[in-house]
């Protein structure tokens, strides 16, 4: 009898060191889950604050928008980061400045394109407009009057959506192939706009880069990354004028 009594307390004993620790190791793993958990919501609100901070960010930038064809648009290149308009956002970087570069180049754009396509790339609300087009009407030929018409529909619309929009021209000059005439009064056609609608002129994109082979790709035409890293100067020289 006193042996079964002496088992039972040990038993007893025994179930209540098992529920002791039962107890302990819920109590852990409650704080731990409660810990877990106060990490998470920390984790979470740290995430949506730099989230929110980014858009904060995003939204205070101002806006640079590159309208034009192939030239800004790259065309050729390994990396766009290399086209001139990222080539300007690098240097805006660098310098601390509050804008950001928007990319509307598209390869083969004519001055009608960009006049079928203002509207809806003026939705990105831009404080700087470039202008690059016209290089491709030179080459097809097209009427002078059509492009210089073209020309001024854009900066008409931009000025008339955003009158505080500072647009920069860029000038541009074609080959001789249909005629002096014709070639000289192509070029003469952005100095004539820039000073009418008293906007920046860039004088010559591809000053320093035209009919240089050792600048352009195979088809002559369109700027390699050393090209390219030149048009970037040929535009700083006048946007720097117009930043803030």
């Amino acid at each position: 009898m006193k042996n079964n009594h002496l088992t039972k307390n040990i038993i007893n004993q025994t179930k209540t060191i098992f529920l002791k620790f039962c107890y302990f190791s819920l109590l852990i793993l409650l704080i731990s889950c409660k810990t877990d958990t106060t990490k998470k919501e920390d984790l979470s609100e740290k995430n949506k604050t730099e989230i929110e901070v980014k858009k904060d960010e995003q939204t205070t930038l101002k806006r640079i928008v590159f309208f034009g064809d192939s030239l800004t648009a790259g065309y050729g290149l390994d990396d766009l980061e290399d086209a001139f308009p990222s080539l300007i956002q690098n240097k805006i970087d660098s310098l601390g400045l509050g804008y950001s570069v928007v990319n509307s180049g598209i390869s083969g754009e004519t001055t009608a394109g960009g006049k079928n396509r203002i509207d809806w790339v003026l939705n990105q609300k831009p404080d700087i407009f470039i202008l690059e087009l016209g290089a491709n009407d030179g080459l097809r030929g097209v009427p002078l009057s059509e492009t210089k018409k073209n020309l001024q529909y854009m900066i008409d619309a931009v000025q008339k959506k955003y009158p505080e929009t500072k647009i920069l021209l860029a000038g541009m000059q074609i080959p001789p192939n249909f005629g002096q005439e014709y070639t000289s009064e192509f070029k003469n056609i952005f100095p004539t706009l820039a000073k009418k609608n008293n906007i920046a002129l860039i004088p010559f994109l591809l000053e320093n880069v035209g009919g240089v082979p050792s600048l352009n790709q195979a088809d002559g035409i369109h700027p390699t990354k050393k090209g390219h890293q030149i048009l970037a100067n040929n535009v700083w020289e006048v946007l720097k004028t117009v930043l803030k």
